[in-house]
């Protein structure tokens, strides 16, 4: 899904995202990322999503951030709980979603100047 024009003054910006990755500012990324509206850090994250652990998570904190985005391919996959009590007993939020929500949702929170993390892991081969 291709996204319309829209102002990248705000930091780094999601144009689509589809099958084939996540295309940010021009370029296309097929592998697993951590995105904030400053930097790219690649590559992040396990291939899948189950395989996700708490040195993935503290990666994302590293940005101190007050929402932390996880994309976890074509479809929502839930984790274990466990994994996110100590974000969210930090007062970050924390949404596990499929990763076209997470591309969008990161967008709309870039745009309102929040402290966004996301987390997209690899779904892409």
């Amino acid at each position: 899904m291709r996204f319309a024009e829209a102002d990248r003054s705000g930091g780094h910006l999601i144009e689509s995202y589809g099958r084939d990755g996540i295309a940010i500012d021009g370029r296309d990324y097929r592998h697993g990322l951590i995105l904030t509206p400053e930097q790219i850090v690649e590559p992040w994250g396990p291939a899948r999503p189950l395989d996700l652990s708490a040195e993935h998570l503290n990666e994302l904190l590293a940005f101190s951030p007050q929402v932390v985005l996880l994309g976890t391919g074509e479809t929502q996959v839930f984790l274990d709980p466990r994994l996110c009590f100590d974000l969210m007993g930090q007062g970050i939020g924390v949404e596990v979603m499929d990763t076209g929500a997470a591309c969008r949702t990161y967008n709309i929170l870039m745009a309102e100047g929040r402290r966004v993390v996301a987390g997209f892991m690899c779904y892409a081969d």
